[in-house]
């Protein structure tokens, strides 16, 4: 953009800026209002794992989390209940804290049922040791079964229940002794090594602060020497006498669809026929032109592993669908599908197909998500008439519920989030459906601004995926039901579901949904347009930079991870093609010597110029390295705020940083559009910082406006 297109632009946005000055001034005339659904009551909502039916089909075992503020760490708990919903579960064992994944969400950890249902098993982190357990499904007792002196990593149960086969990698005291010998004799740096993060246990992995590298695709990493293969052994459960398995005893790796590339159309997700040899599959389909991946969804079945002959299923309620969980009824000729439909804010509806009349018939519809947990594409536990599934929407917080599969009747089983349910059944939060100005339908969920304050209000704006219970958008980092509470309206808006390769072209179709969307609310007197804040995780991150940069939108903006830019480029290079290819197939960035216009148009850093709302960037320490080009530039320019949170990776996941990152986003909002500032907050300091970005942004709004007068 040239210098005159900036000017001509910037006078109106940056009389946003002061006009939240103003508003700063009204701040004691209107005190908050109170907070009955807190950024803490949010962040400890109890989330399930998968439930798992018994093999007599008549109880499920699952496991639930909850955020503990006060020891920083989540507790979980294992539970076996009844179906028929007549008796409360019963507590048959502690978890021990959740394990992660390197982005740093929960993995799942079904449990198995012991053949005559009398005992389940699981993995679990217990005093710094990763192990097997066994839990008695009456509850009188559980105890961990390896006692290895390495973590397990995966096990199994035999067919009859009397041994169990476990796989490890190195002790872990070899790993802790070559941590530290890198630590004293220095750490070699080539591709395999995060240098955005601290370089020796800087990551919170299985219960300790662990020694990271790069391992796979993109960014995923893994502690060190974990690249180490699996060692099995074998337990005999009455004995317990530990044997170490050769490679061909080994148990077989499960069939995955890579075994099928060879299958035409190449599937992308497979469900195995238990006990039989059936196997369901779920492939792409349509021209993929410009985008990352095709845009439609065959859902068929092979006879046999090896068949190669596909039986499609052709049925209406089959064809056209956005489906993405599949998994065999037991006993039944059924696959049971899911639809998870972008045309409705994500909400589920499940379907039985059956493989050998073709029919296919509903079982259940619902307003959000009908899954194994808080992933939308996790399973539900299944018996041959009853599923059991853990069910969530915007206003109804995560619980567990029996479903019927030839009726769709279904009934509860457990809400430990009842309390909170009832407080937000007066959260009057609805589903939006929206067109923009080239016909595409977008999606949200929308919580109108309940405190008594003038209206229209102000709007809060978080883009990426909005299923189920929402907490604070992907990363659940911004509170949407206390910022509604406080005067604020909120909205999460899902993305379309065709990923853009050209990125220009995906933030402009995320830029299109958010313009669209204020411009309609604004139009019908529900928001005031002035007053528009916005705030992501990931690709929310760079689409609200982009709407600071490419819009007169925001008058104030909050990002929890790093855009494209030349420090992001050279640190992760080292890498190699790993990095580079991807990076070229995502964004068209090549080196900046070579794709110039390119880094021109896409990075943050390279327009700080073109930067219009103050920026509160709260950030993982494993990545805010790589972004030191953009946000160091706003900080000497006090255009705004750098928070890091130490051991973090993508997603932050301690419960403690979850609470600041929250209460902040919180009051830095309510000071930009409301002008509000907390004196219950401790947040003095931080206050009078803010002070002084206001005070630049009215000094640039003053020069532009200036400059503008000139230009005329």
């Amino acid at each position: 953009m040239t210098v005159n297109g900036l000017w001509s632009c910037a006078p109106n946005r940056l009389s946003k800026v002061a006009l939240a000055g103003v508003l700063a001034l009204l701040s004691s005339a209107f005190p908050a209002s109170a907070e009955s659904i807190s950024p803490r009551r949010l962040l400890e909502v109890v989330d399930f794992g998968p439930p798992v039916v018994s093999p007599d089909g008549r109880r499920v075992a699952f496991r639930v989390e909850q955020a503990s503020i006060e020891r920083n760490t989540y507790d979980t708990v294992w539970y076996v209940q009844s179906i028929d919903g007549d008796t409360v579960p019963r507590r048959v064992a502690d978890g021990g804290p959740t394990l992660r994944d390197h982005v740093g969400t929960t993995l799942p950890t079904p449990a198995i049922w012991s053949p005559d249902g009398r005992w389940i098993y699981y993995r679990a982190l217990m005093d710094g040791v990763v192990d097997v357990w066994r839990a008695a499904a009456d509850g009188s007792g559980a105890e961990p079964l390896s006692l290895d002196a390495a973590d397990v990593r995966d096990f199994s149960l035999s067919d009859d229940g009397l041994a169990l086969a476990y796989s490890v990698g190195l002790t872990r005291e070899e790993v802790a002794a070559a941590e530290q010998a890198e630590y004293d004799l220095g750490v070699r740096i080539d591709g395999s090594v995060p240098i955005g993060q601290g370089l020796f246990r800087s990551a919170n992995n299985e219960g300790r602060l662990a020694t990271q590298r790069y391992r796979g695709v993109w960014f995923q990493r893994a502690p060190l020497l974990a690249g180490v293969p699996d060692r099995w052994k074998s337990i005999r459960l009455d004995t317990r006498v530990v044997e170490a398995l050769s490679p061909t005893e080994a148990p077989p790796p499960g069939p995955t669809a890579a075994d099928l590339s060879d299958v035409s159309p190449s599937p992308w997700k497979i469900a195995h026929e238990k006990g039989g040899g059936r196997i369901a599959l779920l492939s792409r389909a349509g021209e993929d032109r410009g985008l990352l991946q095709k845009p439609d969804i065959e859902l068929a079945m092979l006879p046999s592993g090896r068949s190669r002959h596909v039986r499609t299923c052709l049925d209406a309620l089959c064809v056209g669908k956005s489906i993405d969980r599949i998994q065999w009824l037991p006993g039944r000729d059924e696959v049971l599908f899911t639809v998870t439909d972008p045309d409705d804010a994500l909400a589920q509806s499940m379907f039985r197909w059956n493989v050998e009349t073709g029919a296919v018939l509903p079982v259940l519809r619902s307003g959000g998500l009908v899954s194994g947990g808080r992933d939308p594409s996790s399973h539900c536990g299944v018996s041959i008439r009853v599923l059991v599934c853990v069910m969530a929407d915007a206003d109804r917080p995560p619980h567990l519920a029996w479903i019927d599969i030839e009726t769709g009747r279904s009934g509860p089983l457990f809400d430990p989030n009842a309390d909170l349910a009832g407080d937000l059944r007066g959260v009057p939060v609805r589903t939006l459906r929206w067109k923009d100005a080239l016909g595409r339908t977008f999606t949200g969920k929308f919580y109108p601004a309940t405190a008594e304050r003038e209206r229209p209000s102000p709007l809060f704006v978080t883009h990426y995926s909005c299923a189920g219970f929402v907490r604070g958008g992907v990363g659940d980092e911004w509170p949407l039901v206390s910022l509604s509470q406080q005067g604020i309206a909120a909205l999460c808006i899902n993305q379309l579901p065709d990923y853009v390769l050209d990125p220009v072209e995906r933030t402009g179709q995320g830029m299109a949904a958010v313009r669209s969307v204020v411009d309609q609310l604004a139009s019908e007197g529900e928001i005031d347009r002035e007053r528009v804040g916005m705030g992501g995780l990931s690709f929310g991150s760079s689409l609200t930079l982009w709407a600071a940069t490419e819009s007169d939108l925001l008058a104030a903006a909050s990002v929890a991870s790093n855009d494209v830019s030349y420090m992001y480029y050279l640190v992760n290079s080292l890498r190699g093609d790993t990095f580079l290819s991807v990076l070229k197939e995502l964004w068209g960035l090549g080196a900046p010597e070579e794709t110039p216009d390119q880094w021109n148009a896409v990075s943050t850093a390279l327009k700080v110029d073109r930067i219009t709302a103050p920026i509160l960037f709260q950030q993982s320490e494993q990545e805010y390295i790589t972004g030191l080009d953009l946000t160091i530039p706003l900080l000497r320019g006090h255009r705004a705020d750098l928070y890091v949170f130490p051991n973090e990776p993508h997603v932050k996941f301690q419960p403690r940083h979850l609470l600041a990152v929250n209460e902040r986003n919180l009051d830095w909002f309510r000071f930009w559009l409301l002008g509000i500032e907390s004196s219950s907050t401790g947040r003095q300091a931080e206050y009078a910082h803010w002070r002084t970005i206001r005070k630049a942004f009215r000094a640039d709004a003053s020069h532009a406006r200036s400059g503008h007068d000139m230009v005329d």
